[in-house]
């Protein structure tokens, strides 16, 4: 039963969260917090930040620490995999229907009323972040973190992976 959970935790997100990794994270959220309860919102925006931090696409090694996290080498293979088999099945049964219709403007238009709906979804993930930040750390910490990486990304240009080290170290030290 727990693989199966797991396959449809990353599978649904895989069908729905068009536009790739980036844009299935809210929808992975919503599985693996609220739905199945697996993870607290603090530990999804930590396992988050991590997944940033590595090389590679950030839905598949969400996947894959969540999957090994709750079934094992086992559950992380089945989460690899639901996340990568909705693609999989689009690319082979649908790949000379993108190809004939790829320059329509319906499809175009419908990629426009898509982008906002994304917005949305991410801009509601940020809040919620900000929030458990606020709420367990404090308005203090959680401003010092953000100017701090505001700072760092924007002005100083260090690589983001960089400043996510540099606040999981912060958090670390002081906020432990």
């Amino acid at each position: 039963m727990t693989y199966w959970q797991i396959f449809i935790a990353f599978f649904i997100p895989g069908i729905v969260g068009y536009g790739g990794g980036p844009a299935s994270i809210p929808l992975v959220e919503n599985e693996v917090v609220d739905r199945f309860g697996w993870m607290s919102v603090t530990e999804f925006s930590e396992m988050l930040a991590m997944s940033n931090a590595l090389p590679g696409p950030i839905a598949t090694k969400m996947a894959g620490f969540i999957g090994y996290q709750e079934g094992g080498v086992l559950g992380a293979v089945v989460g690899v995999f639901a996340t990568v088999a909705p693609s999989l099945i689009l690319m082979i049964a649908l790949l000379s229907l993108l190809m004939k219709y790829k320059d329509s403007p319906r499809v175009k238009r419908m990629t426009t009323f898509i982008r906002p709906t994304i917005a949305v979804l991410l801009g509601v993930m940020a809040f919620n972040f900000f929030y458990s930040s606020y709420d367990e750390s404090g308005i203090w910490q959680m401003l010092f973190l953000v100017v701090a990486s505001f700072v760092l990304m924007e002005k100083l240009k260090v690589h983001p992976a960089f400043v996510i080290l540099g606040a999981l170290g912060y958090g670390a030290i002081f906020l432990a």
